[in-house]
């Protein structure tokens, strides 16, 4: 029984922890250090994502959580508190660390290609800039960066670009190559 309550995570203090959930942990322990990887270069070195084990409530599921530290506060706080343009580029910075993982745990299959849809617009200029050079950097290495908005500045540092105009008649597609 008591072994079975530990697989289960039934006997533990501060959540309920499965096996299963302790496992998965550790693979996103690995997510989380790639992700902290870019997240350090968009915020400029300010934030840092953390694993938190325990739950908020003792009758609730743990070991999947997220925390953030602040590094220009020293304070470590709930995710939920990000304003937007840091919840973008966080969010961002988690994608890019799990296809990083999931490409070396496929056996050195390449995920080449990855599609962002808006967001951009909650970035200020100087965060702008530094999630354009992360991305920029991506593309340099040989993967296709697909990014959809209205972002004027995007715009302008995207060399190549498929426009989409919608009309009455439907919508026209127009290219423009570097």
């Amino acid at each position: 029984k008591k072994l079975a309550d530990v697989a289960a995570g039934d006997s533990g203090i501060g959540g309920k922890m499965s096996f299963e959930r302790y496992v998965m942990g550790a693979v996103f322990k690995e997510i989380l250090e790639m992700a902290n990887y870019r997240l350090d270069r968009m915020s400029g070195g300010r934030y840092e994502l953390t694993h938190k084990t325990t739950a908020y409530r003792s009758n609730s599921a743990a070991g999947l959580d997220l925390e953030i530290y602040d590094n220009q506060t020293g304070a470590q706080r709930n995710v939920a508190g990000l304003s937007g343009g840091e919840e973008f580029y966080t969010s961002l910075s988690l994608a890019l660390g799990l296809s990083d993982v999931a490409q070396q745990h496929a056996g050195g299959k390449l995920m080449d290609t990855l599609f962002i849809d808006e967001g951009f617009g909650t970035l200020d200029n100087d965060l702008l800039d530094k999630v354009l050079e992360v991305l920029n950097q991506l593309a340099e290495g040989n993967r296709l960066i697909g990014v959809i908005s209205h972002v004027e500045k995007l715009s302008e540092s995207i060399p190549q670009k498929i426009r989409v105009q919608a009309g009455s008649a439907g919508s026209t597609l127009t290219v423009e190559k570097a």
